[in-house]
């Protein structure tokens, strides 16, 4: 069994325990998931299946997008709803519209963000929120990450009370904390922040309408339809130029040799070596041999 099956991971489970899941319903210990969702974000959690866990990495990077709820008045220590109070700020607030976009125009586009002490990044071999539990706090490096682009979803002109809430879809690139992003938010209007809930609608090339939940990807196996949900390696590689190998070159392919640069690469990172319309690898160029390109991944149908 080989492919990507676009998931949509319910609330309450960690992406771990998807990829748990999924071994025993499809029969397959080749499973991997492209990307952490916490267990109270729900949404677009594309599962890679056999070879195709070799392409986990491209899904990961690729851009997602969200619809969260930001709530002004509150600070926490996750920067979500589930965390301790840190800091909270009860008096009558009073937003104009203008004045929310405004905020978002300001963080939208390369922006800085340092990940909150509750996440998976790694200082000095250790995860973030592995000192976060034992109360401990480090110096957390700062990173840069696109926002493609921010929408308010609400609609009129006045946002007010004790505790003022919007939702928000969010286009972005990879790294992107969005629970940062509504402190951030918060931070551009004045006051304590946090990010109240979170749905992911888009990864990559996947998106909600796509999807199945566990229930309904455990139907279609027993029924033997999972086929029919399954997307094939090569949507995933559709940013990387397509060269369609001569017959000459076929068996050079196969055995991933070192062959000549393809002049694409001189414009592009990469490009996917194509048979019949079947991505066989993926070349990039040499880094120590100019001229010649190497394989980065191989994706051979009969591996």
């Amino acid at each position: 069994m080989n492919g990507i099956l676009p998931l949509w991971k319910e609330k309450g489970m960690t992406s771990h325990d998807c990829v748990f899941k999924l071994r025993k319903i499809l029969r397959t210990k080749k499973v991997g998931h492209t990307g952490t969702l916490d267990p109270e974000v729900e949404g677009v959690l594309p599962i890679c299946i056999g070879k195709a866990t070799k392409v986990a990495s491209y899904v990961t990077d690729a851009g997602k997008e969200y619809i969260a709820k930001v709530s002004i008045g509150r600070s926490t220590e996750t920067e979500d709803a589930q965390g301790d109070t840190v800091t909270s700020d009860d008096t009558y607030k009073e937003f104009s519209r203008s004045q929310i976009l405004e905020a978002l125009e300001k963080l939208t586009g390369e922006i800085i963000q340092i990940p909150p002490m509750y996440s998976a990044v790694k200082v000095n071999g250790k995860r973030l929120y592995e000192y976060a539990r034992k109360g401990q706090e480090v110096e957390r490096p700062a990173r840069k990450v696109l926002i493609e682009q921010i929408e308010l979803l609400n609609e009129g002109d006045t946002f007010c009370g004790e505790e003022v809430t919007f939702s928000i879809r969010v286009r972005c690139g990879k790294g992107t904390y969005i629970r940062t992003l509504a402190v951030q938010i918060g931070e551009q209007l004045g006051f304590p922040a946090h990010m109240e809930s979170l749905v992911r609608t888009v990864s990559g090339n996947f998106q909600q309408a796509q999807c199945k939940t566990l229930s309904e990807v455990a139907e279609l196996m027993e029924e033997g339809n999972i086929d029919s949900i399954l997307r094939p390696i090569e949507e995933v590689l559709t940013d990387f130029p397509r060269v369609e190998i001569a017959p000459d070159l076929l068996e050079k392919i196969q055995n991933g040799q070192v062959l000549p640069a393809d002049p694409l690469l001189i414009t592009y990172p990469s490009i996917s070596m194509t048979h019949e319309g079947r991505v066989l690898a993926i070349y990039q160029n040499h880094p120590t041999k100019p001229g010649l390109m190497k394989p980065e991944k191989m994706l051979l149908p009969n591996e």
